[in-house]
């Protein structure tokens, strides 16, 4: 479903994973080329040592570049399904604040995995994701595999833009 960039935000702001571990999307830009999110340190994510909880970290990096990919590849007439398929992360520096982070799909991202749904039907590369605290350190680093496949290889697109 074609959505506009505000609907999303609101959506997912409310989206029960996301909004009881307080992650909290600030903003879906560039006709969903980019999005930024933070996740707010609270009661509800604290851990035993007074950060916010990994999980809660790892939560908050899991639906966005499969949301961006999913809107941008509508927008070109593609019936797609989109998913992370995997994901791994390093955490660098406890969260003792709130924590932010910004992912970009740039032209060549999506043109790469344009030519592979028209060629194979399906795309899976790995995007690196930072999170970062309010003072601008690195606490984590995400790799999230996102997984594209085209529902109807071999048709044409219609584009919806």
């Amino acid at each position: 479903m074609i959505i506009t960039p505000n609907t999303l935000k609101w959506v997912m702001r409310f989206y029960p994973p996301l909004f009881f571990q307080r992650i909290w999307v600030l903003k879906f830009e560039d006709h969903f080329k980019s999005c930024t999110v933070k996740i707010s340190k609270s009661i509800l994510n604290n851990n035993y040592n007074g950060s916010i909880f990994g999980g809660s970290i790892f939560a908050a990096t899991d639906p966005f570049y499969a949301l961006l990919f999913d809107q941008l590849m509508q927008r070109k007439g593609f019936k797609v399904r989109v998913w992370l398929k995997s994901a791994s992360i390093q955490y660098l520096k406890p969260g003792r604040s709130n924590l932010y982070f910004t992912i970009k799909v740039s032209d060549e991202m999506i043109e790469e995995a344009e030519i592979a749904l028209k060629t194979v039907g399906k795309f899976v590369k790995a995007y690196p994701m930072e999170i970062m605290n309010k003072e601008g350190e690195l606490c984590a680093t995400v790799i999230n595999e996102v997984y594209i496949r085209n529902l109807h290889k071999g048709e044409t697109p219609r584009v919806a833009y």
